[in-house]
């Protein structure tokens, strides 16, 4: 890699790096030290191509979703061990109300499988259409659909505490005082 790719590849990882880490670490079902490592490698191997590669972000993020992908297709599954206490401490403790959301938001997508937990980051997190996803993750839109389906399922089953935790349901959706009979007509 020449000084000119070099500094171009240093300037992307020094102003895109915390977006694909907050990427990386909800593919590995929050997990940091996983994500740290996803994105690592997703790095390496677009430093490897970099004179190449016409849309960076693009071509990293892909890396991100395959190798995660590659990760849930394993035989044998390496986990690491959780413990209570993190080694470190990285920022102030978030005081406002949306922590409690994001935490528990954290344990229930980590309490998803790999494959559910990448179909609803891809979907909803990356806001990526059903096409994308189904073209990233090498399936048809149907099955993207079904996982979709089953991965939200499950989401609310693990933890229906999130519908208490988020914004009221009655501000969201509107009254129902009117029967379906009289929409019709």
């Amino acid at each position: 890699m020449d000084a000119e790719a070099q500094e171009s590849f240093r300037e992307f990882v020094a102003n895109r790096s915390s977006a694909l880490l907050k990427t990386a670490v909800l593919l590995s079902g929050g997990d940091r030290h996983a994500g740290e490592d996803l994105l690592q490698n997703a790095l390496i191997k677009a430093a490897g191509r970099w004179h190449r590669i016409d849309e960076p972000e693009a071509y990293v993020r892909q890396v991100l979703y395959r190798q995660q992908v590659s990760r849930w297709r394993l035989k044998w599954p390496r986990r690491e061990l959780s413990v209570a206490e993190p080694p470190e401490t990285g920022t102030a403790p978030d005081t406002s109300g949306a922590a409690e959301l994001r935490l528990v938001m954290r344990g229930a997508l980590a309490r998803l499988t790999a494959r559910q937990r990448t179909v609803l980051v891809l979907r909803y997190f990356e806001d990526l259409p059903e096409g994308e996803v189904a073209r990233i993750l090498g399936c048809s839109v149907g099955t993207v659909r079904s996982a979709t389906h089953r991965a939200l399922a499950r989401l609310r089953a693990l933890a229906p505490e999130l519908a208490v935790l988020g914004p009221a349901a009655d501000e969201q959706r509107p009254s129902r005082d009117y029967s379906p009979v009289e929409v019709r007509q």
